[in-house]
């Protein structure tokens, strides 16, 4: 039964080949794709990631200078005000609620783990304002542990690609994993944060000028464009 199982969950050859056309489109695109949010250590990037919640990159990285010259680790990070975070993050959104965060995380950090980033999925989630997809950012990019983040633009573009239901982030991040070796989950992380931006937006995306969705079987591509709505492209 269980051999059955795994059989029918096997992914078939055609989604083999088309996960195979995607990756080699996104190697030649993006072959080293950056880390979008500027940090100095994983201290600044759990940060940065926190305060990217509704937030853009660019938006992130324009405050935080100011925010790591105040507090470049968790130690003066617990040591400062609210107030005084806030003061630095105030044109982000969420921002009283992050600045709350920040320093709450700050202090656990020195409580529980001197100060220090932990590397561990269940400790980074038990930080406040740390939840699964932050941690899995900090565990890939900052680590090297094997995690597939799925923020929206991911989310999207599996579920336009036909490599996920698109029923909810958790699945889409479960559906990814199996489809891609541990090795390749944070290059194809980031590659398709960078090509969602570029090339298949949530709205006004023309699949034919797209380079992965243009070269889609047109069964898929009918189905797709069948289902889209703006609320499904959000």
């Amino acid at each position: 039964m269980a051999r059955a199982q795994r059989q029918a969950d096997a992914p078939s050859a055609e989604l083999r080949a088309r996960v195979r056309r995607i990756g080699r489109i996104l190697d030649r695109l993006h072959p080293e794709p950056p880390i979008p949010l500027e940090h100095g250590d994983p201290f600044q990037l759990l940060v940065a990631v926190m305060l990217s919640a509704q937030t853009t990159d660019k938006a992130v990285n324009e405050v935080t200078p100011a925010l790591f010259e105040l507090a470049p680790d968790a130690r003066s990070m617990a040591a400062v005000t609210e107030a005084q975070i806030l003061a630095r993050i105030r044109r982000l959104g969420l921002a009283p609620t992050k600045a709350k965060h920040l320093r709450a995380a700050a202090r656990l950090l020195l409580e529980r783990h001197d100060g220090r980033v932990p590397a561990e999925l269940d400790a980074l989630e038990a930080l406040p304002g740390v939840g699964h997809k932050t941690a899995s950012v900090v565990l890939v990019q900052a680590f090297g542990v094997p995690a597939f983040p799925v923020d929206t633009h991911i989310h999207r573009l599996a579920a336009r690609w036909g490599l996920s239901s698109g029923r909810n982030v958790a699945q889409t991040e479960r559906d990814l994993r199996a489809l891609f070796p541990p090795s390749q989950w944070g290059k194809r992380h980031l590659q398709m944060i960078h090509f969602g931006r570029r090339f298949c937006p949530a709205l006004r995306h023309e699949p034919t000028q797209c380079p992965i969705c243009s070269t889609l079987s047109s069964t898929h591509a009918r189905s797709e464009r069948g289902r889209a709505s703006p609320r499904a492209r959000t």
